[in-house]
């Protein structure tokens, strides 16, 4: 049974990508829990809604349009982790496996993104 946008290794790859970067800032200082911890996790949500909503819609362009959407997101979220390196919140070696699984996420997407180009 295709459950549609759940069978997308996109999608399932960013699903993990969420979930490590929920672990990733549960230690983040208190006073950033409505500034950076938030933005972080919100950036790495956008991700998989992005590609399932996309998913839902009818045309390969749209599809495309909310894919490129969330690799915007995969950018987003890197600069972010980046930041939080830098203020020290997360130790170099926390920071490069998100940041692998964020290269990872972004090049199967943009290959999905291409693969639906050649479509049309």
């Amino acid at each position: 049974m295709s459950h549609g946008y759940q069978d997308l290794v996109a999608w399932q790859k960013s699903m993990d990508l969420v979930e490590s970067v929920y672990h990733l800032t549960e230690n983040f200082p208190k006073q950033e829990t409505y500034g950076l911890t938030i933005q972080i996790r919100r950036a790495a949500v956008s991700v998989p809604s992005n590609i399932a909503e996309g998913q839902a819609h009818y045309t390969n362009a749209d599809f495309c349009r909310f894919l490129r959407i969330s690799r915007g997101s995969l950018a987003e979220l890197e600069t972010q982790v980046l930041i939080a390196e830098r203020l020290k919140y997360v130790a170099p070696e926390h920071e490069k496996p998100i940041t692998a699984q964020i290269h990872e996420v972004s090049r199967i997407v943009s290959g999905l993104i291409n693969s639906l180009q050649e479509r049309d």
